[in-house]
């Protein structure tokens, strides 16, 4: 008989992520097991809560809990990020370095189901940040203080496991579109919790835009105190995200306008700052690195930055692909945050340049979740593929320009649209985008080879080509989680 430890006990109690303390991957007692009433007995304590789910988004992984290793690859958001653009055709690694994400990018770590691997490391982020929401979500109601405070408090509840559903559903299934029967992952919503088996695709967004419209009606009004937090705004570009991918284009254009209403693109001094601000005017939601909690090694600018002492620069550097780099106009600024020659040992020619440490004394750098330019970028897609090619191009060179005065876009037709997915690619280059836009787009895997590109100088990826909707695209589902979930049989397993 299947041991029932399950999915949400893979985690540590809200009130063990506040404080910080160390627990294994498994717990045998739920957050139920935790006096709840008082973590959530006034709306100031629920508020202590709520920025512990935050800090999740931002720690390296055994700091809160819910992972057993010692993995420098896995810090929170931000690692996923990475996996996704190595998943992708953009990105290159240069050289085999500490091995760290090599095995993402060469598509072998998709397939390891055991502890501390990418699958579990993904399954319990999510989960962990879902299991979190979830214990906001359920007691909040029951706490003291005003209304408004407990809305504007299960409203980024709401919001942040909607995010973490898509997130999930995409990583260990294909694409909403022709695949909305097919196994999605499971929905857990409120303690206690029990096995439960594999939502479908459609069940699983379902519950998705409920808690994003529910979200959004809870957040309207109310004020961001700091961008680590989910607002109104934040909202909407989730589920313009959303809309995109499911390709409701009325929708995505429409919420893409609503997020980034009020924010213009970053000027061109702020674009070479080094994306390491939350400060930034642009970024809408983001985690504020404080020196104090900076996992150092363990970290996004860590296998980022080549400037600092760092797993980039021990032989890790990320480079832009030769391919993508020549299709940047030589005065467009973001061909400037990509080194043009090789002059150091630690800065190969095409090296990222983009993402850099503040303060690389101190490691200091905030991490970007979301910021304004998505939203263009996801508005003039969404209104191309409606026929309205006027406003789309009006949409995409009010991004462009700000980043190349001279630029104009293709008046119509294929071209532009061409054009839009092109941009989107150049804008959102190591944002994380890459393998969720592959799979919605339906494009597979195509990573060009030769010099500047995939397979040089000497590490090879061993895979360049993938046709559409094969299943190395998929994370398979954690053994652990095969074992304890009594509704699961080998069936359930991703191929």
């Amino acid at each position: 008989m299947k041991n029932k430890i399950n999915i949400l006990a893979l985690s540590v109690a809200a009130t063990m992520l506040v404080t910080g303390c160390r627990k294994d991957y498994l717990e045998t007692a739920s957050s139920v097991d935790v006096d709840n009433t008082l973590i959530f007995k006034t709306t100031q304590s629920a508020t202590t809560a709520l920025d512990g789910m935050y800090r999740i988004t931002y720690s390296h992984a055994p700091a809160v809990g819910y992972a057993g290793g010692t993995l420098h690859s896995d810090f929170g958001q931000k690692a996923y990020d990475i996996v996704n653009d190595l998943m992708g055709n953009d990105m290159v690694v240069n050289l085999q370095g500490y091995g760290w994400f090599n095995r993402d990018y060469q598509y072998t770590e998709r397939a390891q189901v055991n502890d501390n691997r990418r699958p579990f490391t993904i399954w319990a982020y999510y989960y962990n940040l879902i299991k979190n929401a979830n214990n906001i979500i359920y007691y909040i109601g029951g706490a003291s203080g005003p209304q408004a405070d407990k809305d504007d408090i299960k409203g980024q509840a709401l919001a942040m496991r909607a995010f973490c559903y898509y997130n999930l559903v995409n990583y260990f299934q294909h694409t909403y579109k022709g695949n909305e029967s097919k196994p999605g992952v499971p929905l857990l919503l409120a303690p206690p919790y029990g096995s439960k088996p594999r939502g479908t695709v459609q069940q699983v967004y379902t519950q998705i835009l409920k808690d994003l419209t529910d979200a959004e009606g809870l957040l309207t009004g109310k004020t961001q105190l700091h961008k680590s937090r989910i607002d109104i705004k934040v909202c909407q570009g989730i589920r313009a995200r959303v809309a995109l991918t499911m390709e409701d284009w009325a929708t995505a254009a429409s919420y893409a306008n609503k997020a980034r209403s009020g924010f213009a693109p970053m000027s061109i001094t702020d674009y070479k700052k080094g994306f390491n601000s939350i400060s930034n005017p642009e970024w809408m939601w983001g985690g504020e690195v404080i020196t104090d909690q900076a996992t150092i090694y363990a970290s996004f600018f860590s296998h980022m930055d080549a400037n600092a002492f760092s797993y980039a620069q021990l032989g890790g550097q990320k480079k832009i692909t030769k391919d993508l780099f020549d299709k940047i106009n030589a005065n467009d600024v973001r061909s400037q945050v990509f080194k043009t020659t090789a002059n150091t040992t630690n800065l190969p020619k095409y090296c990222q340049n983009k993402f850099r440490l503040a303060n690389p004394g101190a490691w200091a750098g905030d991490y970007l979740y979301m910021r304004a330019s998505e939203f263009y970028l996801v508005e003039a897609e969404a209104l191309a593929r409606q026929g309205q090619d006027a406003a789309a191009k009006t949409v995409l060179e009010s991004l462009v320009k700000a980043r190349y005065s001279a630029y104009s876009a293709p008046a119509s037709g294929q071209a532009l649209l061409d054009e839009i997915l092109l941009q989107r690619r150049i804008e959102l280059w190591g944002e994380g985008f890459s393998l969720f836009d592959i799979k919605r787009l339906k494009q597979g895997l195509n990573r060009p080879t030769g010099a500047g590109n995939h397979g040089s100088p000497s590490f090879e990826p061993r895979i360049y080509t993938l046709p559409v909707a094969d299943p190395q695209f998929l994370m398979k589902i954690p053994q652990k989680e095969i074992d304890a979930n009594v509704t699961f049989t080998t069936d359930d397993q991703n191929p």
